[in-house]
C-alpha cells in the first residue's frame, strides 16, 4: 500500500508521515529531504540553484543516501552526513529552486518510485499524489495557515538553539508556496482524489489519527 501526502512548506508532513509510519510498520521516505541534499550541493558547488544549466552539471556528483539511525532515515551527502544541514533556512530555499529544474525531478523520482515498488510506504513531497505516485492508494493534502506553519518553524528552530525571525520565516514561506504552485513541471497541487486536511488548530496526535483512521478505511477497501 501507498500513501501519499503533499502539502506547502511547514505543514508538518515529515513529522507526520514519519509517525504514521512507524505506527503502521510501513516505510518512510522522505523526498523533501532529497531535494534539499541537491539544493545543499548546488550551494556547496557555488551553484546558483536556480540555474537550471550549472545545476544539471552537478547532478552527476549527486550521491544521496538514506539510513535508519535511532528508528529514524539519516541523510548522507557524497558519504557526509546532512540530516541536520538540510534543514536549515538557506537550504530550504535552495530546495525549493533546484525543484523546478525538470532533470532533478527526473532523477529523484526514478529513485522513489523504485522505493515504492519493494515495500508498504508513507511517501510526502509536494507532487506525490499527482506525479510521483498516481496510483496511491490513499492521498492526503495537508495544509495549514502560513502564519502558523511559520510558528511551528520557528518553534522548532528555537529548541535547536538558533534565534530565527518569525517575520522572515513566514515570508520565506509565502515565496516558497508561490515558488512550487507556478512551476512549469508537476507543480504543488492538490490531487482530484486526494483528502484535503487542514491542520491549523489540529494537534500532532490529532492529525496521525485521522491519517491512521483514513488508512484503516482504505486499507479495508483494497
Amino acid at each position: 500500500m501507498k500513501i501519499a501526502i503533499d502539502g506547502p512548506a511547514g505543514a508538518g508532513k515529515s513529522t507526520i508521515s514519519r509517525a504514521v509510519a512507524e505506527r503502521l510498520g510501513y516505510v518512510y521516505i522522505d523526498t523533501g529531504a532529497m531535494y534539499r541534499c541537491v539544493g545543499l550541493r548546488a550551494l556547496n558547488s557555488g551553484v546558483d540553484p536556480s540555474d537550471a544549466e550549472a545545476v544539471e552539471k552537478i547532478l552527476g556528483g549527486v550521491d544521496i543516501d538514506i539510513k535508519s539511525r535511532g528508528g529514524a532515515p539519516a541523510f548522507y551527502l557524497c558519504g557526509e552526513d546532512v540530516t541536520e544541514k538540510i534543514r536549515e533556512n538557506p537550504v530550504s530555499m535552495a530546495a525549493s529552486s533546484v525543484a523546478v529544474i525538470p532533470a532533478v525531478r527526473l532523477k529523484l523520482v526514478e529513485l522513489q518510485r523504485a522505493l515504492a515498488a519493494k515495500a508498504d510506504v508513507v511517501m510526502d513531497g509536494r507532487d506525490i499524489g499527482t506525479y510521483v505516485l498516481p496510483d496511491a492508494e490513499l492521498k492526503i493534502y495537508m495544509t495549514a495557515d502560513p502564519r502558523e506553519r511559520a510558528m511551528r518553524r520557528f518553534k522548532e528552530l528555537a529548541a535547536k538553539g538558533g534565534t530565527p525571525d518569525l517575520d522572515q520565516i513566514e515570508r520565506e514561506i509565502i515565496a516558497r508556496d508561490k515558488n512550487d504552485s507556478e512551476r512549469e513541471f508537476a507543480p504543488l497541487r492538490q490531487a482530484e482524489d486526494a483528502v484535503l486536511l487542514d491542520t491549523t488548530k489540529m494537534t500532532i496526535p490529532e492529525v496521525i489519527g485521522a491519517i491512521l483512521e483514513l488508512a484503516e478505511k482504505r486499507s479495508a477497501e483494497v
